[in-house]
């Protein structure tokens, strides 16, 4: 094994770690760049049979120029699956336990602009699901087939992406970009 060892790098690491745990983590909060984190939650029709399409959960919100999913951000010290659980209640009325809802893969996505989003799925049965809105945060809610989405916010059309759905599913995901903003 090799080791290069810089005068000046080891001289701060002695001197950052001699320095109290809280003053520590304070230059550490001020150093490292910061994110937002959200929580999203696909949900799809556990009713479509082998021959229909399946359906996707949508909302449209204010300013209400395109479809969005089920998500917010998460409160002080939220487990990320709480926050999608209460997100979906807020937002459509679907009460669901945290435990009902399964880490999608990909989990976590991080977007160029500094937020996260943590991403669960669900499936519910849409004939038997009262959607309720407060057509303040969200207008509408409604089911739509896959293979024929409504028009996406940008935001929704690269996070969709990831999951091969949408628009920009054939892109690779780095690159994803409604074809609009282009």
């Amino acid at each position: 094994m090799i080791t290069r060892r810089s005068p000046a790098r080891a001289l701060l690491y002695g001197v950052f770690y001699r320095l109290p745990h809280s003053v520590r983590r304070l230059l550490v909060r001020v150093a490292v760049p910061k994110y937002i984190v959200g929580a999203v939650t696909l949900v799809t029709d556990s009713e479509t049979g082998p021959h229909d399409p399946a359906r996707l959960l949508l909302l449209r919100q204010p300013p209400g120029r395109g479809w969005t999913l089920p998500a917010g951000l998460l409160r002080h010290r939220e487990a990320p699956i709480v926050g999608a659980a209460r997100e979906l209640a807020e937002e459509t009325g679907i009460r669901l336990a945290p435990h009902q809802l399964r880490p999608a893969t990909p989990n976590a996505v991080v977007h160029v602009k500094g937020w996260i989003d943590v991403v669960f799925e669900a499936a519910v049965p849409a004939s038997r699901t009262t959607l309720v809105v407060d057509g303040a945060e969200v207008f509408e809610a409604a089911w739509h087939p896959l293979d024929s989405l409504p028009r996406l916010t940008p935001a929704t059309a690269r996070l969709l992406a990831y999951f091969g759905i949408g628009p920009l599913a054939d892109q690779p995901t780095s690159d994803a970009r409604p074809p609009d903003q282009r």
